[in-house]
This record gives C-alpha cells, structure tokens and sequence, in this order.
C-alpha cells in the first residue's frame, strides 16, 4: 500500500469528527492545520535522511493525530480550546533543568532506548451545524520493530466539553474502551530517520536530533520539532532525556514556569518555548518525579478564524501508564 493510501486510511479510521466525511476543509481550517501541524517548518539545513511519509503516518497514530478535526463553514464563532495548565512556584530555565537532571541521574528508566511509546493526546472536534466544540482524547501504543514493522493501537477517550477542562481536575484522559486505529505496519514500511538505537553522550543525542531536522545551532523551536519527533518514535533513556533538557537550555529559549499537574493528574515542571514565527508557544512538561519530559502543550498566541488567543490547541503526553490504555 503507498504512504499517501496508508496515511488516509489511519486518518480516516482514526477521526473521531462528526463532520461528514465527504465535507472539504475551508480556507480557516486549512490554516489553522497548517499552524499547529509542528512539522510544516523546514530545517536550515537539509539532511540526507528524512522522515518519511510512513513515518508521518505512524507518528500522527502514535500520537492519536495531534491535529485539530475541524471542518467548518467559513465565519462560523470562533471555538474555545482547553484552558492553560496553571503554574506556580515559579522556577528559573537552569532550575527546572538542573533538577530534572538531579532526578534522572538516579532514576530507573530503559537501560536502552525502545522501538515502543504510550501517548495520550486529542483531537478538537466542531460540530459544523451547531458551532459545539469537543475534546477527544486518543490513548496510542506504537511498537515497531529494526526491520521496520510494526503496530499501532489507538484507543478513544471519553470526550469531554473543553470548557470543563480546567488545569487541575486530574486525569481529563480516560479511555472509552472503544478501539479506533488497529493499524499493523509490514516489514520496510515504518520509515525512521533514526532506525537503530542510539547512545547516550550528548554527541550520539544531537546526531538523533539532527537526523529528526534539527539544523546546527537551533532555535528553541527548531528543537523542539526535531525532539516531539524523537519522542513519537522512540521512548529514550534517563541519560538521554537528561543530555536533551540540556542541549533546550542551551538554546537559550526555555522560559521556566514553575510546578502543575498535567491532564493524566501527574506533577511537573514547565518550560515554555515560543514559536520562531510568535504566533504559538510550546510548553515541555517534565515530571517533577523523574525528571523525564512527559508531555508537550501548544498555545495558540494570536486570535484566528477558529481558536481564540491563549487557547492549548494541542497535546500530547508520553511515558502513559499501560493500564489505561485499555
């Protein structure tokens, strides 16, 4: 089956939208796709291994199609997103990174990195007749193997009214139990720009990272789009988590935010990275228990056809507990 035929089947047994499938996106949904989408942004230098589009593929299912499914008629009211998680106890960029890593040092994580990750993240729905907006949640389980097979799972969450999603509810992630992606990957069709596990010298985790995208001497945002990569593929090492919280910190572009609870109800820390073109931002939540990077959260910073300034339109967190994914 080609990547393009793969792609449009994962995405199409995966919508959980009420939209009928034969309705065409509008120019406001298309740009509001094309913004939050983290891959749309070209690396500076170009790198003779690539992300494929099978990859794309089982990246968008690994992390439950971290898009938002919206098919709307244009000038309908713009739809209000989940709230921001809310910080306290605010903590310096070399704080919450020199406290991760104090935490990671001893912490009991893969002694090697794995071809599997648990994620949870969601689609944001908008009923095209009504203007309700909903929240579904996706739990994923994407496992592959060196000879580029593989599966993935994806299991719908109990869908919930944004506006009920305050910060610190607990778990807003639940399972449905309803199975929407069942997807097995033959043999040669996961394409990988880093296929073999790699080590854990800050070296070995900037040739990953560059082989994800990452140009020489990145921005915060550039980073970021090569580690989401990264983490949608391969569930690291303590040590390697470790060398990547530096390698963010060294950007320069980490703002610390002190403690939360993500939306599974778990403690910690927040660093946010604003987008290289300012119209979103980007927060990486680390647990406060291991020091590990559990989560990422994007901010939309200005007011669209859609989503209001200040409204999360996307995230996805990692390192899910097995249990709920169920």
């Amino acid at each position: 089956m080609g990547d393009h035929a793969l792609l449009d089947r994962v995405l199409t047994d995966a919508d959980p939208a009420r939209t009928p499938r034969d309705a065409h996106p509008d120019a406001a949904a298309l740009r509001m796709r094309d913004r939050i989408i983290r891959d749309s942004r070209a690396p500076r230098r170009s790198r003779a291994v690539a992300v494929g589009w099978a990859s794309g593929l089982a990246t968008a299912a690994a992390a439950a199609v971290v898009a938002v499914a919206v098919l709307v008629p244009q000038g309908d009211a713009v739809a209000e997103g989940l709230d921001p998680l809310d910080f306290t106890s605010a903590m310096s960029t070399a704080a919450t990174v020199e406290t991760a890593q104090e935490a990671l040092a001893s912490g009991d994580g893969p002694v090697a990195p794995e071809r599997l990750v648990r994620s949870a993240s969601w689609a944001f729905t908008i009923d095209g007749s009504t203007g309700e907006t909903e929240v579904v949640p996706q739990l994923t389980v994407l496992e592959w193997e060196a000879d580029l097979s593989g599966h993935v799972t994806s299991v719908l969450g109990v869908p919930y009214d944004p506006a009920d999603a305050t910060a610190n509810m607990g778990a807003e992630v639940s399972s449905s139990g309803q199975v929407s992606v069942d997807l097995p990957i033959e043999p040669g069709q996961f394409a990988t720009a880093v296929p073999e596990p790699f080590g854990n010298s800050e070296r070995d985790v900037e040739a990953a990272l560059w082989a994800f995208g990452m140009p020489a001497d990145p921005t915060g945002a550039e980073l970021l789009t090569a580690m989401t990569t990264m983490l949608q593929q391969w569930t690291l090492t303590d040590q390697q988590q470790s060398q990547m919280l530096g390698i963010l910190e060294a950007t320069g572009d980490a703002q610390g935010l002190g403690s939360t609870v993500d939306r599974l109800g778990r403690p910690a820390t927040g660093l946010r990275v604003v987008s290289d073109d300012g119209t979103a931002s980007d927060v990486v939540l680390i647990s406060a228990d291991t020091g590990r990077i559990i989560g990422i959260e994007r901010t939309n910073l200005e007011n669209t056809d859609l989503i209001d300034a200040g409204a999360v339109v996307s995230y996805t967190l990692w390192d899910v507990d097995e249990s709920l994914i169920r």
